[in-house]
């Protein structure tokens, strides 16, 4: 007897017998049971997902003469006929190469027939997506109004390519791809009828392998099988199917972790004198990074499709690197793959790239690094607080600028009220409350000096052109600073912010008393430098306005100074 292969051995008879596709067999059952029956279906998705097989159930369902409705005997000449193909009443177009015009015609020719033995004439296009533009127009009428006996079943892997016009005029059945958890219980039953041992992590390769498609999936499988004989290894698998070894793969991904290129080099000279296509071995390298990602982003989730003991080194190496590095290096491999694939030397391009990927380095989150930063600030303050006098003297400040103590404030208004909570505490213990709100504020503000604190205005002061002076010019931030100034004092407050003793525009209003305090000491006129007003306060100085005089004219056109003339 001639051997059947798996695929067709295999081939579901009925809508129960399709895997993964419930929704599309449970709506077309119902359809028949309850006689809403359509002219014309359109059944689009993956390839060897079901297609075809749920095409042939449904003309088997509709034209069994013996089976309850919408479950095909299988057994009366129609459903016998329609499975092995002989049926003159469902005949299968091929749309790849019956795609012309006069294809089309000799079809619209034939449907006026009626059926010879069976209920209905049913047309199945395969592959519809490939009839020309003129084929689709000459379908399009009897497309829509067809005889009351003929049904049309279009079947394609690519519905984006067939005209709205068509669209519109059927019913669109959309195939998912099958899980691979389905394909391979599927699969093990299908060895257990076979008499094959094969374990379930090979299995599990295979369902991998075939991306979703049963058919594919029953073709390597029977490819296995015939290699390797009613005993399967995993090993065999690899082997037979060109597929590169798991060991490798995680040998490449830990190697990249732990920084080692010297192991790196090595793995790219492994897989090239095994014969492993260098292109496929970086899509198989990407794919296991995204398994570490999703490994720690979703630990839950059924996204991994390899068996436990992977899943187990996976989850290790994902500890090991991190969410933020496995960003870093998923995202460098996504950027270097169109590299890859036009390049003349894949050999060289892979070495160059996974020497790279040692050198990236750890990556930290920003939270982590404040945390790193506020750890050293207190080491570095514990260290200058043992040196006592040895740690230098201490740095000028404005001998007006000082935080309000208990019991005294601005009494403009204010000082009627009951005390809030912060009154009479001083800028570390606001630092301090703003770093319970905020860490990145509390890490920005200690980079400002405090200035002055007078009724309902505080100024503080930033370090020229750091990155922390600016920090507060975008208005956001700066609401942001008012509101914990508001919530610390118990009332409205406006921010003066000043980058060396220039006040940055637009940040707040001043008062009469500030403004005429700020011409006395010069300001009025022109901005005095911070150095230069840390040596007034010191000894109590004042700027006097240098006015060189009126000028005279010499003999050759030059200007002389009165008082030096």
């Amino acid at each position: 007897m001639t051997y059947q292969v798996l695929a067709r051995k295999w081939r579901p008879q009925v809508f129960e017998d399709v895997i993964g596709q419930e929704h599309v067999a449970r709506t077309l059952k119902n359809a028949i049971k309850t006689g809403r029956l359509a002219h014309a279906y359109l059944f689009s998705g993956p390839r060897g997902v079901g297609k075809t097989s749920v095409a042939r159930i449904f003309a088997k369902a509709i034209n069994c003469q013996q089976g309850e409705p919408g479950v095909p005997c299988n057994q009366c000449l129609s459903c016998v006929e329609i499975t092995e193909g002989s049926s003159v009443d469902v005949q299968e177009i091929d749309g790849a190469s019956n795609r012309g015009i006069d294809d089309i015609r000799d079809l619209r020719e034939n449907i006026k027939y009626m059926p010879s033995s069976s209920k209905y004439r049913i047309y199945v296009i395969d592959e519809v997506h490939m009839l020309t533009l003129p084929a689709f127009n000459a379908l399009l009428k009897t497309l829509e109004e067809p005889p009351a006996h003929v049904k049309f079943i279009l079947a394609t892997t690519e519905a984006h390519k067939v005209p709205v016009t068509i669209l519109s005029r059927c019913q669109r059945y959309d195939f998912k791809r099958i899980p691979a958890k389905d394909i391979v219980a599927h699969l093990s039953r299908m060895a257990a009828d076979e008499g094959v041992d094969i374990p379930l992590s090979g299995l599990g390769i295979i369902a991998r392998e075939a991306e979703g498609s049963m058919r594919d999936a029953q073709s390597l499988m029977d490819q296995v099988i015939s290699f390797s004989g009613r005993t399967v290894r995993d090993k065999d698998i690899a082997d037979v199917l060109g597929i590169i070894d798991r060991d490798v793969v995680f040998a490449s991904s830990r190697a990249i972790i732990e920084g080692a290129p010297e192991r790196c080099l090595q793995i790219v000279d492994q897989i090239y004198n095994y014969g492993y296509d260098i292109k496929e071995f970086y899509r198989v390298l990407m794919e296991q990074f995204r398994n570490l990602l999703i490994c720690l982003i979703a630990p839950q989730n059924d996204l991994i499709a390899v068996s436990d003991t992977d899943k187990e080194e996976i989850r290790r190496q994902a500890e090991m690197a991190g969410t933020e590095k496995l960003h870093l290096l998923l995202s460098f491999l996504i950027n270097r793959e169109e590299d890859l694939r036009f390049t003349s030397h894949p050999r060289l391009v892979l070495e160059t790239t996974m020497v790279k990927l040692c050198t990236l380095g750890d990556v930290l989150s920003l939270e982590e690094l404040l945390k790193r930063v506020t750890a050293l600030e207190k080491r570095l303050t514990g260290a200058a607080a043992g040196l006592g006098d040895c740690a230098g003297p201490e740095p000028l400040k404005d001998p007006g600028a000082g935080w309000p103590s208990e019991g005294t404030g601005d009494h403009s208004g204010e000082g009627s009220r009951s005390p809030k909570e912060g009154k009479g505490k001083g800028w570390e213990e606001f630092l301090a409350f703003v770093a319970g709100k905020s860490q990145v504020a509390h890490s920005i503000l200690k980079e400002w000096r405090f200035v002055g604190l007078s009724g309902d205005v505080l100024e503080i002061e930033g370090k020229g052109e750091s990155f922390s002076s600016r920090y507060f010019e975008d208005p956001g931030r700066y609401r942001q600073l008012r509101d914990y100034c508001r919530e610390f004092f118990g009332r409205d407050m406006d921010v003066r912010l000043h980058t060396h003793g220039q006040a940055m525009p637009g940040r707040s209003r001043k008062t009469p008393a500030q403004a005429a305090a700020r011409v006395r000491g010069g300001e009025g006129k022109k901005a005095i430098p911070k150095t230069a007003r840390e040596v007034l306060n010191l000894f109590d100085g004042h700027m006097i306005e240098n006015d060189p005089g009126p000028k005279i004219t010499d003999d050759i056109g030059g200007t002389i100074d009165e008082r030096n003339a």
